[in-house]
């Protein structure tokens, strides 16, 4: 079993502005004692109006020179809320005890809100704030996620292309408002972005994966943005599942070839 250090934070950040990034930041904290070893943080300020629950998982141990790699983490709307439990249904944060890349990164998974969508400048002031209080690698920071967590992926390439060493989207696309009524789903006007900001990242290793027959967001969802970064010459690799329906995340996520893959990718111009 994996040795670690798994704690749950609440961050709330209504104006602050940070950039993208692992710079320091000088908000308030507030922490107490949870049971099984958890501990809470209350930021004082807030970004964009979004109030961030996560769980963060710490390798025991001295990190590498270098620092720990990091992995974002971005669930689905069936796991939005206020109980960080619902985080650990799925992807990353359940595999901990089975991925051994795993238990050799620092894991960060927020949970959105019931009643939102992920945008990206709450997920960068959290990855900064992360990056701040840990030892983390610059340059080996990823960023996954499945369903409404594959578009938050996407979204933050967009947002800061500079910024991850690679991304793996399962099951997402680019645009919500093309499926979904907006006041159904819970996301606001602007959740998508430009495809010439996602190009901005065509230097980004990207592995996307979709199920050939998913029903709730369309295989072409995922296929649109590749087909753009493919024609942009991106190092983009796409997997589409025959006869799998929306949950193509349960075969990606256990594959271990996947995590071999993503933890030996760095950005160049942060490399040793």
């Amino acid at each position: 079993m994996r040795s670690l250090t798994r704690l749950a934070f609440v961050l709330a950040f209504p104006g602050l502005l940070l950039l993208p990034g692992c710079g320091a930041t000088t908000l308030g904290v507030r922490a107490q004692a949870l049971p099984a070893g958890h501990s809470e943080r209350v930021m004082e300020s807030s970004v964009d109006g979004m109030r961030l629950a996560y769980l963060l998982d710490i390798p025991h141990g001295e990190p590498p020179e270098e620092g720990w790699p990091l992995v974002l983490f971005l669930h689905g709307a069936g796991e939005r809320g206020d109980d960080l439990s619902l985080v650990m249904v799925h992807g990353p944060p359940r595999l901990l005890d089975e991925i051994p890349e795993l238990s050799m990164c620092v894991l960060v998974s927020p949970q959105c809100p019931k009643v939102s969508w992920w945008r990206p400048a709450p997920l960068l002031a959290l990855v900064d704030e992360v990056c701040a209080g840990s030892d983390v690698d610059p340059s080996r920071l990823y960023v996954t996620g499945l369903s409404m967590g594959g578009y938050g992926a996407w979204g933050l390439l967009a947002e800061a292309p500079g910024l991850f060493a690679a991304a793996v989207p399962i099951s997402g696309g680019g645009d919500p408002g093309r499926l979904w009524p907006k006041l159904a789903m819970g996301f606001e006007p602007g959740s998508g972005f430009e495809l010439d900001d996602l190009l901005r990242a065509r230097d980004v290793p990207v592995r996307v994966f979709h199920g050939e027959d998913d029903r709730i967001v369309p295989v072409g969802e995922s296929r649109l943005l590749v087909d753009a970064l493919r024609e942009a010459g991106a190092p983009v690799e796409y997997t589409v599942y025959p006869g799998v329906g929306h949950d193509a995340w349960t075969r990606t996520y256990s594959d271990p070839t996947l995590w071999s893959w993503l933890f030996a990718q760095h950005r160049e111009d942060h490399a040793p």
